[in-house]
């Protein structure tokens, strides 16, 4: 007696065919638009909140110390991670050949990682002789990091293309133009800006959720937003983390922890780049 497989009719359906096939209903559709519902959720609330503008002690910082005639010393050379980030990250994206699954991200990620060796710049020379003149070229790369970060997570999500980042790094410039044209205009209005900032903590997760994304990414995205978000926090400590440490001021460890979540970034692609190579 031969033993032979039991023969039915059953025929695997390839993946593809799942999705193409299936019948959207109301809550898959809210479930695919959930990350533009927050964006007009967030657009709305901010049209109605009306201007937010800047607080009227920003350029006032705590430790004004200077070193070897650098006046402002250690909120000025804290900058230099962020150019040698930056250049790993670029160094990095562009020392591997772009994967299928790679490819539409890499646009946002070039930006990003410019935008981040920018910030060394931008944000030394504000910090050197700190007024709104000068806060506009530490700005705009900061907007323009946001940008690509947003543009890259966005595009390995849902495989959108260079486009999709040309349109966030406009709005970058204009977030930050339109904070100065209104400042210049007694209105001093941070929302577009503010707004920037503030999406990528939202939307990132949510769009790695949503895909599924491998839990080690999830990770390194999840630090990297909390070392973003305990930087803001020294940022308006200042003053505090100063008279208490005595030694390095608050603003200080906001570029040290901001640069740090850069690296976490940086590192995170590294790893899949490698591991998505021939």
């Amino acid at each position: 007696m031969t033993n032979r497989p039991i023969e039915t009719d059953f025929q695997p359906v390839p993946p593809a065919f799942h999705h193409a096939s299936r019948v959207m209903t109301p809550a898959m559709m809210t479930f695919d638009l959930l990350p533009w519902l927050i964006v007009a959720a967030a657009v709305v609330a901010l049209l109605l909140y009306g201007p937010i503008g800047q607080l009227a002690d920003y350029h006032n910082f705590a430790d004004r110390r200077n070193w070897l005639g650098i006046p402002n010393a250690a909120d000025v050379l804290s900058n230099i991670p962020f150019l040698l980030i930056g250049l790993y990250g670029l160094h990095t994206l562009w020392g591997h050949r772009a994967t299928r699954e790679h490819d539409p991200s890499r646009s946002g990620y070039t930006l990003f990682f410019a935008a981040i060796a920018l910030t060394a710049f931008g944000s030394s020379w504000y910090h050197l002789a700190p007024d709104n003149a000068r806060l506009v070229w530490d700005r705009l790369p900061i907007a323009l990091a946001c940008a690509g970060l947003l543009s890259a997570v966005w595009s390995e999500s849902l495989h959108s293309r260079g486009w999709f980042t040309v349109a966030l790094a406009c709005f970058a410039v204009i977030s930050v133009a339109w904070w100065r044209y209104t400042d210049l205009h007694g209105v001093d209005d941070l929302r577009p800006y503010l707004l920037l900032q503030c999406l990528p903590l939202v939307l990132i997760p949510l769009l790695q959720w949503q895909q599924g994304k491998p839990h080690a990414e999830r990770w390194a995205f999840a630090a990297a937003i909390g070392l973003f978000a305990l930087a803001k926090l020294f940022e308006l400590a200042d003053h505090t983390t100063f008279d208490e440490l005595d030694f390095v001021s608050g603003h200080t460890l906001k570029h040290l922890l901001a640069a740090a979540a850069s690296a976490v970034i940086a590192w995170d692609l590294a790893r899949r780049l490698k591991a998505a190579a021939p």
